[in-house]
């Protein structure tokens, strides 16, 4: 997310007026697991009260399946927390988190079945499978890479993507969702295979950009970025 979404919010630039600065600060994690993902969640407090002495206009929670490891329907329960964070610092900041915008982008795009590419291990990717469900969005079909360290997630070929999703069965869907994780790159894959498939095809980082765009009140528009943020929605 923190190479991915600056690069979306600066493209922006050539079209539109705004312009952005990033802040970040990092909740610890090396192996992809329940058990790292846990102790990560636990530490997003302390992330949201030291952005929120910068005065942010928008906050970000990054990892998706730190939150939907964490129950179903979890991120609402931490978005509502984080944001109590800021306000408790006299800084109220709106929270976005990647699991949450996933699930409104698919269905400001009005998706009911969607097929989904992750980099995680199966069991993980059972997790946001069953989230993904509990929110009224059918799975079709879901495609683990399996590849346990965050790093290595992180050092993926943006345009990889546009290869795995020939493994996924996207028949009958309404939409691709390319990565269900913000750290693998995938951007540089997004619109090739939404003009191969002829199917909205989005991230968590994309659906993440649609939300913060959304609390900015600023157009959710960014070119390239597939259906979500064309303009259309």
């Amino acid at each position: 997310m923190e190479t991915e979404i600056p690069l979306m919010l600066r493209s922006r630039e050539s079209q539109f007026e705004d312009r952005f600065t990033f802040h970040s600060s990092r909740m610890r994690m090396k192996k992809v697991t329940k058990e790292e993902l846990a102790a990560m969640d636990r530490d997003s407090d302390r992330c949201a009260l030291e952005l929120s002495d910068a005065r942010v206009d928008v906050m970000g929670y990054a990892c998706l399946v730190a939150i939907m490891s964490m129950g179903l329907g979890y991120h609402r329960e931490s978005e509502k927390r984080l944001h109590q964070v800021t306000v408790d610092n006299d800084a109220p900041t709106p929270i976005v988190s990647s699991a949450g915008a996933l699930v409104e982008g698919l269905k400001a795009l009005g998706a009911k079945k969607v097929s989904i590419l992750t980099p995680y291990m199966k069991p993980l990717t059972q997790l946001v499978v069953d989230y993904i469900q509990n929110e009224g969005i059918e799975v079709h079909d879901a495609l683990s890479l399996e590849i346990p360290d965050n790093l290595e997630v992180g050092r993926q070929n943006p345009l990889a993507p546009a290869e795995h999703v020939k493994r996924l069965d996207t028949r009958g869907v309404d939409a691709v969702v390319l990565s269900a994780c913000v750290q693998m790159p995938s951007f540089q894959s997004v619109q090739q295979v939404e003009d191969q498939l002829g199917l909205p095809v989005t991230t968590a980082a994309i659906s993440t950009v649609y939300q913060m765009l959304n609390k900015l009140d600023l157009k959710r528009e960014v070119a390239n970025a597939g259906a979500l943020l064309s303009g259309k929605y």
